[in-house]
């Protein structure tokens, strides 16, 4: 199966479970509109991708991660919320549709996506799928990932961060954070699902982590050369918002090369591991060379 259609699938059946575990709950229905609005709105749901694959690749049943990858989502959701806050980015597009605050106002775009960070807890502990065992770790991880030490730090940081001329160690160590974090714990949760060894585990945590620069790096390109249209966005949000970005310090010849590298060292790291690397190599294949 060609990577692109396996990723068309597998996004199908990540957006038929993820809306299902809000609508029936009894949630305000202005907060409910709001959550869905932003959950519904597309984008590539590549975090619970990656957690179906990591599944598939150790040869689970990929369906057994639904509810964990889900919970990715929202606190992915959740964060995009935010970040396009006035106070934070000030973004009035996020995938070609208003942002949640210009549709519901600034209150409850923020009550929408505290709803969906704790729903996402929620989730996992609530699940009949995962034991005990499990959801302790799936829960450290996710808390660990998404808070003070990983993705609220790397955003709090790149706000302070506006105006200033960083290193390129200091505008790595943002982004491990920002965007790295969730992107790895999104492999691991598939990795602590199915059992895996100390070193498989190791090997697909420094997969994912060369994987997440990659990714930011491709991001920063695409904010310099992308086109406006397919991103669902504004292209040169970052040099309007005074940030640094890998073409910035490294020109945009730089930033390729670096690109290609965190790309091989991603696969070195995951050909060490015991699993099938087809489609996750795929995965990150698609990563570096996506044009949204």
């Amino acid at each position: 199966m060609k990577i692109q259609d396996y990723l068309k699938d597998k996004k199908h059946l990540i957006d038929e479970y993820l809306p299902s575990y809000i609508k029936d709950k009894a949630i305000p229905s202005h907060l409910k509109e709001a959550m869905l609005y932003s959950l519904e709105a597309g984008g590539k749901r590549l975090r619970p991708i990656l957690t179906l694959s990591v599944l598939e690749a150790f040869g689970q049943r990929a369906e057994m991660g639904m509810e964990a990858a889900c919970a990715l989502e929202m606190v992915h959701t959740y964060s995009l919320i935010h970040d396009d806050l006035p106070s934070m980015d000030d973004d009035d597009l996020r995938r070609g549709k208003p942002t949640n605050h210009k549709m519901f106002g600034e209150a409850t775009a923020i009550l929408a996506g505290d709803a969906l960070l704790t729903m996402s807890f929620q989730l996992i502990a609530q699940s009949s799928t995962y034991t005990s065992g499990h959801k302790v770790e799936l829960l450290s991880l996710l808390a660990e990932a998404a808070g003070a030490e990983g993705m609220v730090a790397g955003q709090t940081v790149d706000m302070e961060s506006e105006n200033m001329d960083l290193t390129l160690d200091e505008l790595q160590s943002i982004h491990e954070r920002k965007t790295g974090r969730l992107l790895e714990a999104s492999v691991l949760f598939g990795a602590i699902l199915a059992n895996a060894s100390e070193h498989d585990f190791a090997q697909l945590s420094a997969f994912s982590r060369h994987l997440g620069i990659a990714f930011q790096i491709q991001d920063d390109i695409l904010d310099v050369m992308g086109d406006s249209e397919l991103m669902g966005k504004l292209a040169g949000s970052d040099e309007h918002n005074m940030k640094s970005t890998y073409p910035k310090l490294l020109t945009l010849d730089g930033a390729k090369e670096q690109l290609a590298r965190h790309l091989t060292l991603s696969k070195e790291n995951l050909r060490k591991a015991d699993v099938d690397p087809v489609i996750l190599e795929g995965i990150a294949d698609y990563i570096v060379n996506r044009n949204h």
